[in-house]
């Protein structure tokens, strides 16, 4: 019973992490609010794998419904008895909690991708990926961060 409400509650948190993670997601399109860089493709490559949007939004989304449709919804049988209809309960909850790890595990690993080959941005050798080499230790040295000329601020604006 203890645990039944406790899944309730975080499962009630999820719905707007997974509306913040895709609003957020969406942002990365359009650095500094300009739409020029999405419709030139000057975009770092793991916005285009929508993990934030599909995969820790949208999915996140349909996983927390069907979870929260399964708690309180107590006078569903979908078989004869009684047991049987706790036992087919149990064992969506599992494998729909399960998709959700399997989705959030996912956007963790794109996300640690993205931020260890960092920004896509106009450097004074033209477009690339500046900060590739790094391993990540762009992220704590702000001094380099003005190798990206264009656009502006583009470090802070996908972490």
């Amino acid at each position: 019973m203890g645990s039944r409400k406790c899944g309730g509650c975080l499962s009630c948190l999820l719905i707007p992490l997974a509306l913040w993670s895709i609003i957020v997601n969406i942002l990365l399109y359009f650095p500094n609010g300009q739409t020029s860089y999405a419709s030139s493709n000057k975009l770092t490559n793991y916005v285009w794998y929508f993990e934030g949007i599909c995969f820790s939004g949208i999915m996140m989304l349909i996983v927390t419904t069907v979870l929260l449709v399964l708690e309180n919804n107590n006078n569903y049988k979908c078989c004869q008895s009684e047991n049987c209809s706790k036992k087919y309960v149990t064992l969506l909850s599992i494998i729909f909690s399960s998709l959700g790890i399997a989705f959030s595990g996912y956007c963790l690993v794109i996300s640690a991708l993205g931020l260890v080959q960092g920004p896509y941005c106009r450097t004074l050798d033209g477009w690339e990926y500046a900060f590739e080499g790094t391993a990540g230790r762009f992220l704590t040295d702000s001094s380099i961060w003005i190798q990206c000329l264009e656009p502006a601020h583009v470090v802070e604006w996908n972490i």
